[in-house]
């Protein structure tokens, strides 16, 4: 067995479908150097609803596009289902991606000419899924997250809450193991923000999926499990909210 099969198989545990261990990741502006990321360890635990909370400027962002594969740390480990994130070329992290994650944006980045199914559908239509299954499955995605009377509208005749639920539909057709959600209610009223919470919060625990959410709002943090909350690149406080206690931030892992 490889040293690097070796590796990967040894990270793998059931319960746990992140780990991060010493994550750095360091910028070059002109001749100074800046740490977005400092440190950082922790893990997420299957079908967990993680909110990673900051500042503009925190590194929460960073440590999102980390996590997705969507940047190369400078230092540290990203181990996801298993498998190491930070030694994958483009080609294998775009096909990880694929199989194993969904997104939520906020700014919804819905496709104008397409309706709220065909919307939904085009994530399927990577992999290869017939036309009929995706309809299929488009629908029953539009009925989860309340939409049955909007499935034929196009986004410029849905309002902003329906239009993200739309996306949150998006990110689930695929069957992700994992969802990405980047300040997903950032141009949503208030009470419009609840009710595309509560969905998530809802629908992530029906189907026991591993949703990681970045926000700068403590509010909407709290309706995660658990708190990390990073400031200047580094961890500094992780709460298990369902229960209402601090976790040492030193093991992180």
């Amino acid at each position: 067995m490889s040293e690097k099969t070796m590796k990967t198989n040894s990270n793998k545990d059931p319960e746990t479908v992140i780990k991060v261990k010493d994550l750095y990741k360091v910028y070059r502006i002109g001749e100074n150097r800046v740490r977005a990321l400092n440190g950082v360890s922790f893990s997420i635990k299957r079908g967990e609803f993680c909110a990673i909370v900051g500042t503009s400027g925190s590194g929460k962002s960073t440590l999102l596009n980390m996590l997705a594969g969507l940047e190369k740390p400078t230092k540290g480990e990203i181990v996801i289902t298993g498998e190491h994130m930070e030694t994958k070329n483009e080609n294998q992290l775009v096909k990880f991606r694929r199989e194993h994650i969904g997104f939520i944006f906020q700014s919804f980045n819905l496709m104008g000419t397409m309706n709220a199914v065909e919307n939904v559908a085009l994530p399927l239509t990577f992999q290869g899924v017939s036309k009929k299954e995706r309809t299929k499955r488009a629908k029953k995605m539009v009925h989860m997250v309340g939409l049955d009377k909007y499935w034929d509208h196009r986004p410029n005749q849905m309002s902003g809450g329906q239009q993200q639920r739309v996306g949150v539909a998006r990110a689930l057709v695929v069957k992700p193991e994992i969802i990405f959600a980047d300040e997903p209610t950032g141009n949503l009223d208030s009470n419009t923000s609840r009710e595309i919470m509560n969905l998530m919060q809802n629908v992530v625990r029906e189907q026991n999926q591993t949703l990681i959410m970045v926000t700068h709002d403590n509010t909407l943090a709290g309706f995660a499990d658990r708190i990390i909350r990073i400031v200047d690149g580094k961890i500094v406080e992780m709460i298990d909210n369902t229960i209402g206690k601090k976790e040492d931030v030193k093991k992180g892992v």
